[in-house]
């Protein structure tokens, strides 16, 4: 890890596990994620004037800050929704080893 690296988790709604799947995959494939963790919700929200309801799948996706345009980029490109949730955390303090590892497999 080199002192000018930061680190961000990116976050995510997904329709389904299999779409989840394939846009996290792709992201580690293409080295701009070290990692996706994927969880099921139910998520509640108002979409042109109507409250909606719907099972979705979130993910938390470590990266590099520096990652941040082309994770974007690569989840617009792929992801089916017209607006999809793409929003970011900076993690302010990790376990160095695990810090480490992201900037390894995102580099």
């Amino acid at each position: 890890m080199r002192k000018k690296d930061t680190y961000i988790v990116v976050y995510s709604t997904f329709p389904d596990m299999k779409t989840t799947k394939k846009i996290i995959n792709g992201l580690i494939t293409h080295k701009l994620a070290a990692c996706g963790n994927i969880f099921k919700l139910h998520s509640i929200y108002a979409w042109k004037g109507k409250i909606e309801q719907n099972p979705e799948y979130g993910a938390f996706i470590k990266t590099k800050k520096k990652n941040y345009k082309k994770v974007e980029t690569y989840i617009k490109k792929h992801h089916p929704y017209d607006v999809p949730e793409i929003i970011c955390w900076s993690i302010e303090k990790g376990l160095s080893s695990y810090l480490k590892w992201i900037a390894g497999e995102t580099s």
